[in-house]
């Protein structure tokens, strides 16, 4: 399974950006799909997930803001964040990973994208 992300980049407060990863290889039929946030000097925080019964969640930092979606192929899924309202506090690399449960935090994901920056300047 590969993870490979695209899509950040440098917006002003209040921008958009649209985020994806696109996971090749993908052969499970029960899987989680999340969507991770670092910012300098924080830990890996779980900001969005979404399983392979479409069923999303987020953290309260990002309700009403951000929006996880995805489209399955054959063998390939790709996993979509939607950012709008973006605010500072919201930069730092994305990263999107893959396991089997939700629930997990970020260690227990064994999949892992290589992030994309995004910078929210005020």
């Amino acid at each position: 399974l590969q993870l490979v992300e695209s899509g950040g980049g440098s917006v002003q407060a209040g921008g958009s950006l649209r985020l994806s990863c696109a996971a090749y290889g993908y052969t499970y039929n029960t899987y989680c799909m999340g969507w991770f946030r670092q910012a300098p000097g924080k830990e890996r925080e779980k900001i969005a997930t979404i399983d392979s019964t479409g069923t999303t969640s987020y953290v309260d930092s990002v309700k009403g803001r951000f929006t996880v979606s995805q489209d399955k192929g054959e063998n390939t899924l790709r996993l979509w964040l939607q950012m709008d309202n973006l605010q500072p506090e919201d930069t730092g690399v994305y990263y999107c990973a893959s396991d089997s449960r939700c629930d997990y935090l970020a260690p227990g994901f064994g999949h892992w994208g290589q992030g994309t920056q995004v910078t929210v300047s005020s």
